[in-house]
């Protein structure tokens, strides 16, 4: 039985898996992740001005700008909270849910605990202390931000 090249040729491509097996992600720009990103911040915000604000002003605390002052903590748990049970629970903040956008790992079926937590409190505080974390979305491949490259997660167009 002469065997030529042709043969194994073929034989190499049906070992191989079909294309269409491949996941082929659309992946969100910077200015999409953007909008989704302030439209998270107005939902923040409006839960610091319905439930922490009054409580403020019920008992007579004063609000200070001081980093480690009870509003600017309260301020922090809500923000940090929101991004990572949002995200673990969901995948998405409400402003992704909005416009059609999902966190993926990139490595996994599902989000783990240590992608979230490690997203969304470390990585978010590290890009937004140095703004740049958010702008590299824009020159990435993957479109990922600071906080993406960390955990190798993306976030995706939902349903393209």
């Amino acid at each position: 039985m002469d065997v030529t090249f042709e043969d194994v040729k073929e034989q190499k491509l049906e070992e191989r898996a079909p294309v269409g097996d491949e996941k082929q992600y659309d992946f969100a720009g910077f200015w999409m992740r953007f909008w989704a990103y302030l439209l998270d911040l107005i939902v923040i915000g409006s839960i610091n001005g319905i439930i922490v604000n009054p409580i403020f002003l019920l008992f007579d605390l004063s609000k200070t700008s001081f980093i480690f002052s009870p509003n600017q903590i309260i301020g922090a748990v809500i923000f940090f909270s929101y991004f990572v049970l949002m995200t673990k629970y969901f995948g998405q903040t409400l402003g992704k849910m909005v416009f059609g956008l999902r966190v993926i790992s990139l490595n996994r079926e599902t989000l783990t605990w240590s992608d979230v937590l490690f997203r969304e409190l470390i990585g978010r505080y590290i890009s937004k202390k140095i703004w740049i974390g958010y702008v590299i979305v824009a020159f990435t491949r993957k479109k990922q931000g600071l906080h993406d490259l960390f955990t190798d997660t993306t976030v995706i167009h939902e349903g393209r």
